[in-house]
Formats: C-alpha cells, structure tokens, sequence
C-alpha cells in the first residue's frame, strides 16, 4: 500500500485576509488552471474590522476573509509518490519512471500494485467522480507531449476502472504535456518530478 512507504510529511494551513484594492488574484479565476485545482471553503470565523489590534493602512477596509487551503503533503523518501490531502481532495501523484518506460505508455512490473494502492484509497473515499492527468517535462515538441501524457493518463486508467469495477464512478482523463510544472525543468531532477500522473478524487466530508 501507498501509506506503508510514505516518510515525510508536511502540512500547511493558509488563512489570507485581503485589503481592498491589494488583494491577491483568486486561483480559481485563471481559466488555465486545470480542473479540481481550485481554493474553496469560507472563513470559519468573522473578522471584527474595528479591533484595535488589527493593524491596515488608514482608509482600507478589509474584505472577506477566506480560508484558501488546508494541505497534508506526504512523500516517500525517493520522492516517487506523493499524497496531497486538503480540506476537500485528495490527489496522489505518480511519478512516470515508476509506471513507465522512458517515452513509453506502457505500464511496467510494479506500476498494477502502485495504482491499486491508490484505488483502494478511491473506495474508502467512496468517490464517485475521479480525475486522471497526465503530465510531462518541456523536453521534446509540445504535441508529443500531449500526446504521451494523454497516453500515460488512459493506461492509469484503464487499472483504476479494472480494479474498481464501479458504474458509479465518473472519470475525467486528460493529457497536460509540459504544463502546470511542479518543478524547474532546467535541472534532471525537476523534470523528473514533472513527468507524473496525478489521481485526484473528493474527499469524504466528515
């Protein structure tokens, strides 16, 4: 299972509160944003404007506070898996070398194990919609990328759907290539990171 290999762990807990005319752009307004990426839940709390201690520039006023994210990142030690969990998903990241050849679709020997690992996870969640991106580094044309990346995403697929034998569950499959990088493509190790399969699925609300 994914759990037993896991080692590191992480977790942070962002709370913004924006000024009028300063405040940070929303995640959720960028189209590029590929779907499920999106901040969400309100402020638990109200924020009383008058408290003296509250500290704005004079003639600002506060807008409404939101809590963006609550992130539980867990890693293995190699860095080959990562789980993220926030106040309202869970996604595991795969990286491509431990499912794949080099340049290749093509599922190898561990790759079943790992991917049903992450089904069972989908089952306890009791998930009925599932999304399957696939991701490379800039290495190589865009399209070939694309492409890979949509290839690698079905074969993921395809292990989730046998393993699961669920109707009810929805899948949504897509092939990134080279966007939305998580590292710095100018070194191995961030290109590395970058070439990935990431399963993402609701959580189950408490």
């Amino acid at each position: 299972m994914f759990s037993s290999r896991l080692a590191l762990a992480a977790t942070t807990f962002l709370l913004t509160v924006g000024l009028s005319g300063t405040g940070m752009a929303a995640h959720a307004d960028d189209p590029n944003d590929p779907p499920g990426t999106e901040p969400s839940a309100s402020a638990p709390v109200e924020v009383d404007p008058n408290d003296p201690d509250l500290k704005i520039p004079d003639g600002a006023t506060l807008a409404q506070a939101k809590v963006l994210d609550i992130k539980s990142v867990v890693e293995d030690q190699s860095g080959d898996e990562r789980r993220e969990d926030t106040n309202t998903n869970v996604t595991f990241a795969l990286q491509a070398e431990v499912l794949f050849g080099k340049d290749s679709a093509k599922l190898g020997a561990e790759a079943k194990s790992r991917i049903e690992g992450i089904a069972e996870e989908v089952s306890n969640q009791n998930a009925t919609r599932v999304r399957v991106f696939g991701f490379t580094d800039d290495l190589g044309s865009s399209a070939h990328g694309d492409v890979l990346s949509r290839k690698r995403a079905n074969a993921v697929h395809d292990v989730l759907t046998q393993t699961l034998n669920d109707a009810d569950i929805t899948y949504e499959v897509r092939g990134y290539g080279e966007q939305y990088p998580i590292a710095d493509n100018s070194t191995e190790a961030g290109r590395k990171k970058n070439r990935r399969v990431e399963v993402s699925f609701p959580r189950t609300e408490a």
